[in-house]
């Protein structure tokens, strides 16, 4: 199989995570005999000294003509530190997904049996837990009608059937290839948007016949996902709550450096790890590449290549199991980012 892939490694710690994972394509495409073709562009902080631009026409382009997107971190404190500044990294992103049409987030949250004892929750409360959220990035009170009018302002919140329809399939047919179970996320009992969005689940549920649906308001799957965040499967919700409780999920597995996420769009898609780019670490080769790693595997199933992707997560599995991992990880053996890559893509040359 030949695919274009389109690099954004980005800011700070972006471009060392994103080096980590070509390693590992590199090393899938020698074991399947796969071709990927990169193609490297600007974004964020680097685009702009370099361009006066977060998102340059050329870095668009090439995204648009790429079948995906493996995209590093952005942030710089040069502009976080400077709420004034005219141009900011952050708009770049929120282009890029304007312009890709990206409208559904895709976090997996999964434990390491090795790593339990990172996380702020009880062992025996986390161990087992692999479930994913669809958070729907395009609608909802981020994009609606907002404004001031003397003392008052507003925000409105805004939902049309189509734009639940189409995340709520890509999270039926996950489910289907998961433990068949979709949680909706809503506050049906205040919303209008949120009744709505249980109408439209419901009705696409019913082509779904062997997959479970329930319903807990958002409220209260905050407190479930602390409480008992194993009897989740797939969690699917609206732009704000998603925003609010993949952020709480994200605690439950110890590090950030271990969660991928995909953003699905209606042109391409984008895949990223969920840290940022965490300019204290830049250039001193200790950042945990995992999570960009997974987010490769991650592309690797939208391209219909699960066995491939199966063979990326299984060996990050394996290699925290050996007990190997960076320093944040507190496992027996403390490894550079640098090094991460190549003892990843030797395991998958070695199944």
């Amino acid at each position: 199989m030949e695919k274009n892939i389109a690099v954004l490694s980005g800011d700070g710690i972006g471009p060392e995570v994103i080096e980590q994972a070509l390693k590992v394509l590199t090393a899938i495409e020698t074991k399947f005999n796969h071709t990927f073709h990169t193609q490297f562009a600007l974004v964020g902080a680097i685009a702009i000294d370099k361009t006066g631009n977060p998102l340059p026409e050329e870095t668009l382009d090439i995204c648009l003509q790429s079948d995906a997107v493996l995209f590093g971190a952005i942030g710089d404190p040069k502009y976080d530190n400077d709420p004034s500044a005219p141009v900011r990294p952050e708009q770049g992103l929120l282009k890029l997904r304007k312009s890709l049409g990206l409208f559904a987030n895709v976090r997996p949250v999964t434990t390491y049996p090795t790593l339990l004892s990172l996380s702020p929750l009880k062992e025996e409360k986390i161990k087992g837990v692999d479930f994913v959220i669809y958070r729907e990035l395009t609608g909802g009170i981020y994009f609606g009608e907002k404004g001031r009018k003397d003392d008052t302002a507003y925000d409105h919140c805004v939902y049309s059937r189509e734009e639940i329809a189409r995340i709520t399939i890509l999270a039926f047919d996950a489910a289907r290839l998961r433990r068949k179970k979709v949680t909706l996320v809503d506050k049906a009992n205040v919303l209008e948007t949120s009744r709505l969005w249980r109408d439209e689940v419901k009705r696409i549920s019913a082509q779904y016949p062997d997959v479970e649906l329930d319903f807990l308001f958002v409220d209260n799957a905050a407190m479930q996902i602390i409480q008992f965040p194993s009897q989740f499967d797939v969690m699917l919700t609206e732009n704000m709550f998603g925003d609010i409780l993949s952020d709480e999920a994200s605690v439950i597995t110890g590090s950030m450096g271990l969660l991928p996420s995909a953003s699905v769009g209606a042109k391409t898609s984008l895949y990223e790890p969920i840290h940022g780019s965490y300019p204290q670490a830049t250039g001193l080769d200790i950042a945990n590449p995992m999570a960009t790693i997974l987010s490769a595997a991650m592309m690797l199933d939208s391209f219909n290549l699960h066995t491939e992707a199966e063979v990326i997560r299984e060996s990050v599995k394996n290699l925290l199991e050996s007990g190997y991992g960076t320093a944040e990880l507190q496992l027996p053996h403390t490894c550079k980012c640098s090094e991460i890559g190549d003892l990843i893509a030797a395991k998958i040359l070695a199944l």
